[in-house]
Parts: structure tokens; C-alpha cells; sequence
């Protein structure tokens, strides 16, 4: 038991460090997730316009933000997480993106 008071300070900054991980999600909270030039190249994706290469960086950009994370090794929860990101971009879009969304 003599011990516990030396690592108490790092018991202390680890379990701090990993609730700020754990509570943001990596998500930012407030202010606009979409930027106006992913909402210009969503826009087009969505009119079916012939994508470009930056459109679609722009894409993968956003799902991102909406945490997914395209891993070049076997990932189990393919499909499910793509979808789930689609899901919270087009909620963004649908949101955020007013000004490029027809009339």
C-alpha cells in the first residue's frame, strides 16, 4: 500500500486524459462541421454531376469529421460505421448546407 501514493498522480492524469477522449467523441461540438467547399462538392455529389477527385476528397474529408476512419486492414463493423458517418454528413448537409441545396 505504500506505493499507491506514488502512481496516485498518474492513476489521476490517465483517468483524466481518457475521459476527455472519451467525452468529445472527436467530433467538434459547436459552430459548423461542414466547410462551405464540402458543402459546394456534397452539393454536386448529391445533383449526380461527374464527381472529381477533389469532390470526393472533400467527401471523405466530412466522413471523417463524422468519425469514420477508412482503415486499410479488415475492420468488422464495414459497413455499419460508413453508414452511420453518411447518416450524421447528410444531417450536416441537410443542416449547414441551406445555401447550395435547391430551391
Amino acid at each position: 500500500m505504500q506505493s499507491l501514493p506514488k502512481i496516485r498522480p498518474t492513476l489521476i492524469a490517465l483517468v483524466l486524459l481518457l475521459s476527455g477522449c472519451t467525452a468529445g467523441g472527436g467530433v467538434p461540438q459547436s459552430g459548423p462541421h461542414l466547410s462551405p467547399t464540402e458543402c459546394r462538392d456534397l452539393a454536386s455529389l448529391r445533383r449526380n454531376a461527374p464527381p472529381t477527385m477533389a469532390q470526393h476528397a472533400s467527401e471523405l474529408t466530412a466522413l471523417r469529421k463524422a468519425g469514420y476512419n477508412p482503415s486499410p486492414w479488415n475492420d468488422p463493423y464495414y459497413p455499419e460505421d460508413l453508414e452511420a458517418a453518411q447518416r450524421l454528413v447528410n444531417s450536416w448537409f441537410d443542416t449547414e448546407c441551406q445555401q447550395f441545396q435547391p430551391g
